[in-house]
């Protein structure tokens, strides 16, 4: 069959669980045919399907996330690395990018604290001159995290560390940080997730107590230690978390600004 015809029937097999089914489709036989979904579309739409794209296809059936198939995540218009070790970076997360450079355009040092597969950081790195250091407490996210600061261009300027914000004498030696980013997680315990998210992305990168607020209520009082005294940090938050992080950083000394994402819902925390 035709790659045409095999992504009709993809597609349709798909359209019971995935949202983007076509899309999920393509990009996996792109991926398959060792092209870019581009090319295939405009070169290889009749030729004939490769074999592998059916064992993806199972795979995807079984909610397994596109960007874990591929290995392959887009984020702020750069390819990074990703594996079952990390949060797959999401574009609800370029808004911390943004409100970062909007209130720091040339940062100098930059501290992002749960660096996962370094997508904040070394997008940082890559937009302005900063040298930064990313911290997780997972060994195998910092192997990711360093693939993709040689994969950018920017292992040069980049530390990355095993630390836990949750150890005492963790953050001893760091020094002090223009910019402190996080995406921590933030998720309640018994929130109802998508399979694709629950049964694969890592719940220690998730899950943050039954509010979803442990990690701020550790993080945000051992701030102030960490930033020169006109800098600022930029917490990614839920869509629903605003009041709630906005006290706990309130009842540090922070000012507090919010910022929305693309679909107008509160997503960054600016304190200063």
């Amino acid at each position: 069959m035709t790659i045409t015809e095999v992504l009709r029937e993809a597609a349709q097999k798909l359209s019971s669980t995935s949202d983007t089914a076509r899309l999920d489709a393509e990009i996996l036989m792109a991926h398959a045919l060792g092209k870019s979904r581009s090319d295939m579309l405009l070169m290889h739409m009749k030729a004939e399907a490769p074999e592998g794209f059916e064992a993806l296809l199972d795979r995807r059936i079984g909610r397994e996330p596109v960007a874990y198939i591929t290995g392959v995540q887009e984020f702020y218009g750069r390819e990074f690395c990703v594996t079952p070790d990390v949060l797959i970076p999401r574009g609800d997360s370029e808004s911390v990018v943004e409100a970062a450079l909007s209130r720091v355009p040339n940062p100098t040092q930059i501290l992002d604290l749960g660096t996962g597969s370094g997508a904040l950081l070394l997008t940082l790195l890559a937009e302005t001159k900063a040298s930064g250091l990313g911290i997780d407490q997972s060994f195998a996210a910092i192997d990711v995290a360093k693939a993709n600061a040689e994969k950018l261009e920017v292992a040069d300027r980049a530390q990355l560390r095993v630390a836990d914000w949750n150890v005492p004498g963790w953050s001893e030696s760091l020094g002090l940080y223009d910019l402190i980013i996080s995406n921590p997680p933030y998720v309640e315990r018994d929130a109802a997730l998508d399979p694709d998210v629950r049964d694969f992305e890592p719940a220690t990168a998730l899950f943050a107590g039954e509010e979803g607020l442990d990690d701020y209520r550790c993080i945000i009082p051992q701030l102030k230690a960490l930033l020169t005294p006109d800098g600022i940090a930029v917490l990614e938050i839920g869509a629903e978390q605003a009041a709630a992080v906005s006290s706990i950083a309130e009842n540090e000394g922070f000012n507090v600004e919010i910022t929305r994402d693309l679909a107008d819902r509160d997503r960054a925390l600016i304190l200063s």
